[in-house]
């Protein structure tokens, strides 16, 4: 079975470049993401909104920043991709011969590593949410939340 460090070597048609040392932008992560996944190849490709429950952890004092989420049923989460490359302008991703230019990819080597997903929101707990659908490895910081862009306005409260 092929080792992180394996998937760091370059396959036939994949170009790195010199991105040289990130420095430019400054983020501040919110939170931590708790998945089930410790390495890429645990992973999924893709995440499903029938996969297990997730845990994003949401830090003080951005937790009061969730009032008024629950209202909504998919949630768009940003995290940083912390443990993918940075410098492949083409990648192989499946290495069956087929070179890609990154952006045309959702691949998590990127030269700035964020990754998108659209989860189901279970439930808020406190400074948690509980979601369905995530992809990422379990401790992947967390930039942002954002109320699913199809669904600008929350559903609408149970009558009764």
């Amino acid at each position: 079975m092929p080792t992180d460090r394996d998937r760091d070597a370059l396959r036939p048609g994949e170009v790195a470049v010199d991105a040289g040392a990130p420095g430019d932008a400054r983020l501040r992560f919110i939170g931590r993401i708790h998945t089930p996944w410790a390495t890429r190849d645990d992973c999924p490709r893709q995440g499903r909104m029938d996969g297990p429950e997730c845990r994003v952890e949401v830090f003080a004092p951005w937790d009061a920043a969730l009032k008024g989420l629950e209202a909504y049923e998919t949630v768009e989460l940003l995290y940083w991709l912390d443990r993918g490359r940075r410098d492949l302008v083409l990648q192989s991703p499946k290495s069956d011969g087929v070179t890609t230019g990154t952006f045309a990819l959702r691949s998590p080597v990127r030269p700035n590593p964020i990754g998108t997903s659209l989860v189901r929101l279970v439930k808020v707990s406190g400074s948690n949410l509980i979601v369905r659908g995530l992809d990422c490895l379990d401790g992947t910081p967390l930039v942002d939340i954002k109320p699913d862009r199809c669904e600008f306005t929350p559903k609408a409260p149970p009558k009764g």
